[in-house]
């Protein structure tokens, strides 16, 4: 499904983006008011549904006091939080001296949630006949319904949907185009069909399924699926003296404003407190490297039928998930999050550890046991600019610091946020290291694509490929937590990959690291 609504400032935009400022502002505020009380607290985060949505008419939907219940659940997700739900009277701040406690560093499962008193309960794989109908004579949409659906009433054909197969033979027919095939946005944004319907028509999700892509929560356009965040979390670190460095995803460039300005972005994180901005790229590189010894090693001289890349983690998990026979064809290669975390710890090791990116599954990734120790806190683009504005930073207005970039990933590594980036700075390597093999590459792009890529894989169709899986259309510049278009956002990463001294993760000056970063905890493989 095409994102229709990405780059688009909404009304649930506005909402979401208000409810991250929000929430930073009363965390950056309780450093500022150290003589504030639990109840202090409790009464700031019960106020903010007036705050975001104040007087006393409704502006989206039919009532105020909806509108401001799922306001209060948002705020409680974004809190890092469990729903409370409308059949419990509880404050909005319940359970957040847990959060003061450190005691949800990671996530209380689920991590993707239905707001259900927020969903329109949409028709789903429902055909229906439109007003563009004009009860021609030649009535090919009955002829040749298999089941004797299509009647005419009223001159205008009718569907008896107790009879209906949802075949949709009726609306290929139409010389009207009259037949609409009306399906919930968030399910066909689901590759994983992972989202059904409760007994009351709402959104409901099979947490079996679900790999965290986020497509759905930007897909609803009723704002009703939200994923929670460690704003609060993130904050509270940094209120208590911890040292908490951001590792940036490649994709950040133009997130914020401008055109990759590194210097603003370093002078940003400092205002928001955190003592260090290193480029997730950097791991890119080392990542490219790790997964073309893995070619070489499993699919050139091993016996692997293909390999499949390893840094999408909603791709990494749906191909294992759907195809656990053929596992070990997805590459073992720790993603460029894990391996810049553990640069990052190597040199501080008490360190919190950020990363900030384009990717709700990315959350995912980092509760797994292999990460946990590597990773503390994960972020969206968008979290982040919820925090920006709690502080009052405008990017753009701020100073350059006048150093130089970050240690210099290669362009290949900055352009991993593409889709087809990672394939290429993997061929790019190969062509160093073992300039005699010629790598075969295909690449998918949703998870729909990405299923029948491996489909195809399995039965000998991509012979000794490198197959590339980014579950978001266009890559990771087409993030759930992304902010700009991603026509915009995929040719400012290119712009700024071209501004790399280094061609290829082989100029890396930490590439002998690797073997030393790809060490492995309690037995359990990263893409696991």
């Amino acid at each position: 499904m095409a994102d229709t609504m990405r780059g688009v400032y909404t009304n649930l935009t506005s909402i979401r983006r208000d409810v991250f400022r929000e929430v930073a502002k009363i965390m950056y505020s309780i450093g500022d008011h150290p003589e504030w009380t639990d109840a202090d607290i409790d009464d700031a985060f019960d106020e903010l549904p007036f705050k975001i949505l104040p007087g006393d008419v409704a502006t989206y939907r039919e009532s105020v006091f909806l509108e401001r219940a799922i306001i209060g659940e948002r705020i409680r997700l974004t809190m890092g939080l469990s729903q409370h739900g409308a059949d419990s009277r509880s404050r909005i701040s319940d359970g957040f001296s847990r959060v003061e406690s450190g005691g949800l560093a990671y996530y209380e499962p689920p991590l993707i949630n239905v707001i259900k008193f927020a969903c329109n309960a949409c028709e789903d794989n429902v055909y229906r006949v439109s007003s563009a109908c004009q009860g021609c004579l030649a009535h090919p949409c009955r002829e040749i319904c298999p089941k004797g659906a299509i009647s005419f009433r009223h001159k205008r054909a009718f569907i008896d949907h107790e009879k209906c197969i949802g075949c949709g033979r009726c609306a290929q027919v139409c010389p009207y185009h009259a037949v609409h095939h009306h399906v919930r946005p968030c399910a066909e944004a689901c590759g994983m069909k992972a989202i059904g319907s409760d007994e009351h028509g709402r959104a409901d999700i099979n947490y079996e399924k679900c790999v965290s892509c986020g497509q759905c929560l930007i897909n609803c356009p009723f704002g009703a699926i939200a994923d929670k965040s460690q704003i609060s979390q993130v904050i509270w670190s940094i209120l208590g003296g911890e040292e908490v460095i951001a590792a940036v995803a490649p994709a950040f460039v133009g997130q914020f404003g401008g055109k990759g300005n590194v210097g603003k972005l370093r002078e940003a994180f400092k205002l928001l407190g955190f003592a260090g901005v290193e480029e997730v790229a950097i791991g890119a590189d080392l990542c490219a490297i790790q997964e073309a010894e893995d070619f070489y090693e499993e699919v050139i001289e091993g016996d692997l039928p293909f390999m499949g890349t390893s840094c999408c983690p909603a791709w990494s998990s749906m191909a294992k998930m759907e195809f656990p026979d053929n596992a070990e064809c997805i590459s073992m290669a720790l993603t460029p999050m894990v391996l810049t975390a553990r640069m990052i710890r190597s040199q501080h090791p008490n360190a919190k550890i950020v990363f900030v990116g384009p990717c709700s599954a990315k959350k995912l990734e980092a509760m797994r046991k292999s990460v946990r120790s590597e990773v503390d806190y994960v972020l969206t683009f968008e979290e982040m600019a919820g925090m920006m504005d709690a502080k009052g930073i405008d990017y753009l207005k701020l100073e350059d610091d006048n150093k130089s970039d970050f240690a210099v990933a290669s362009a290949d590594a900055r352009n991993f946020a593409v889709a087809g980036g990672v394939a290429n700075a993997v061929v790019n390597t190969l062509k160093h290291t073992h300039p005699d093999v010629e790598v075969k590459v295909f690449n998918a792009e949703g998870l729909n694509e990405c299923r029948q890529m491996i489909k195809d894989a399995v039965k000998g169709k991509y012979p000794g490929y490198l197959l590339e899986g980014m579950a978001c259309p266009g890559g990771c510049v087409a993030g759930a937590g992304t902010l700009q278009a991603i026509n915009r956002s995929r040719a400012a990463v290119q712009r700024y990959a071209k501004r790399s001294p280094h061609a290829n993760a082989v100029d890396n000056e930490f590439r002998s690291l690797i073997h030393q970063l790809e060490r492995e905890e309690d037995g359990i493989k990263p893409a696991e």
